[in-house]
């Protein structure tokens, strides 16, 4: 029983208030509209650029449109959710900061790992996203990188630059573009703040001028039939076919809670922190709307099953300076995702670090940067030796349902919290308190229905190895159980 009381033990939220408004070494300086720019940054990028068509072609067809609609309405629960807890406990650590103060300490741990390892397969497999549309970039301009230097280590592939089958050694630019990312963290807020709007505005700027010239070349016989009927096998096409999309391309709508993750960085984070969630999700949601409908509108679906459906729908048009600007636009996209994704695992190792549960090293601050700088290098060498040599093009369901159930886990607590804290000063409420909440539950429990056996078996794997660290580190040196938080 005395193990049992101590992986529940809880931080009172008066503490976590206290903890927000003390000197932590951060600085605060984002504003609200910075933070807007980093949910964004990090939502729009591998779903609408990468995964939409395969959503379309293998599951949805034309009807990837309400894809997105079911993964947004999901979203929008979980962002109420969110936007309440950042209000009521501003604090860096995101869902994992708000389930210390719920269900306790191993809960939190938990949720914590399921965040990093939805985080860290994102940013891995955005990165090889970046590497394929690099690639085809320059090949547009004639320039040619060997096979062996752009696939994960050990892959069989064929080279059409020396007519031979080669054993890939890394996949280059994907190393490179992992540690540059690595470099801006480290460099500090203000040239992450930086790039990050460079990117946001360009990416959007793509996005729309995609929407407003590719309306003019919809062919409605291109949406017809809206619903394909379903094979036979669920998931294929019909109603089940627009869930299994949902599913997949529910990492559009990732990263939001990274907004949460800058609660310390952030000015006037009650008021902001809610602000920016609720806006980065809305425009967002707009934007995948109007992209898919225009994209199955110009293309087929079903020639739509490739790393690049934009690229292909704007071939179509037959507009090919417009076909490079799209890929400039999607590497900045891309780029944008795995600069703030990066940013959101950096911060809850370090608020775990600060709570004991990892080692202190992990939440040193860098004198001059203002950053963790440890856990920035730490993490960055992890995801650039990682996303360069694994065969990660396949977990992209893992990581999503790593969010998943993130999300999950943040409607229950905001439903918990609501009703036996209800003296908690809340800066905003979710509406419609339960309900609202319960309904985001039961479509993310409809999404996590519709994956593969085999996902559950990985994460089950995942969760297994993690939790090993916490029962050999992280419950002897918690802080909490040392009676140095009170």
């Amino acid at each position: 029983m005395d193990i049992l009381r101590k992986i529940f033990r809880k931080k009172s939220v008066e503490s976590l208030l206290a903890e927000s408004k003390s000197s932590t070494g951060l600085e605060r300086s984002i504003s609200v509209w910075q933070l807007i720019m980093i949910g964004i940054g990090a939502i729009v990028g591998a779903g609408i650029f990468v995964l939409t068509g395969k959503a379309a072609c293998f599951h949805a067809g034309p009807a990837v449109v309400l894809s997105f609609l079911v993964g947004g309405i999901a979203c929008i629960c979980a962002a109420f959710c969110y936007a309440e807890l950042a209000s009521t406990i501003p604090l860096s650590g995101s869902a994992y900061t708000y389930m210390y103060a719920a269900f306790g300490e191993f809960p939190a741990y938990i949720t914590a790992g399921l965040l990093i390892m939805g985080n860290f397969l994102s940013v891995a497999v955005v990165a090889i996203g970046w590497s394929g549309y690099f690639t085809s970039l320059l090949s547009d301009f004639g320039i040619h990188i060997p096979a062996i230097f752009t696939n994960p280590t050990g892959t069989q592939i064929y080279d059409e630059l020396s007519g031979n089958y080669v054993t890939s050694i890394i996949n280059l630019p994907t190393l490179c573009i992992c540690l540059l990312v690595t470099f801006i963290l480290y460099s500090g807020l203000k040239s992450f703040k930086l790039i990050n709007l460079l990117s946001v505005v360009s990416k959007t700027f793509v996005l729309l001028l995609f929407i407003i010239i590719g309306f003019y070349f919809v062919d409605i016989q291109n949406l017809s039939p809206f619903i394909p009927q379903n094979t036979g096998n669920f998931g294929e096409f019909g109603i089940s076919g627009i869930i299994a999309g949902a599913s997949m391309i529910f990492l559009a709508y990732n990263g939001f809670d990274n907004i949460a993750s800058a609660a310390q960085e952030a000015k006037n984070p009650q008021r902001s922190l809610p602000i920016a969630i609720i806006c980065s999700i809305l425009i967002s949601a707009v934007i995948y709307g109007l992209v898919s409908f225009v994209l199955v509108g110009i293309a087929p679906y079903k020639e739509l099953g490739v790393a690049e459906p934009i690229a292909v729908a704007v071939d179509k048009m037959g507009m090919k300076w417009f076909a490079t600007l799209i890929k400039f636009g999607s590497l900045a996209g891309l780029m944008s995702v795995i600069l703030v994704m990066s940013y959101g695992i950096i911060r809850v190792i370090y608020s775990m670090s600060i709570d004991g549960l990892f080692p202190k090293a992990l939440s040193r601050i860098h004198e001059k940067n203002k950053v963790p700088h440890i856990a920035t290098l730490f993490v960055g060498i992890v995801v650039s030796i990682t996303a360069s040599t694994a065969q990660l093009t396949q977990m992209v369901r893992l990581g999503n349902l790593g969010i998943l159930l993130t999300f999950i886990i943040v409607c229950f607590a905001t439903i918990f919290l609501r009703y036996s804290r209800p003296d908690l000063d809340r800066k905003f409420k979710c509406p419609f308190m339960p309900f609202l909440p319960l309904f985001g539950i039961c479509v993310m429990f409809w999404l996590v229905y519709s994956m593969p056996s085999i996902i559950y078996l990985y994460a089950l794997i995942w969760l297994l190895c993690y939790s090993a660290i916490y029962f050999t580190y992280g419950l002897f040196h918690s802080k909490l159980g040392s009676k140095q938080i009170h």
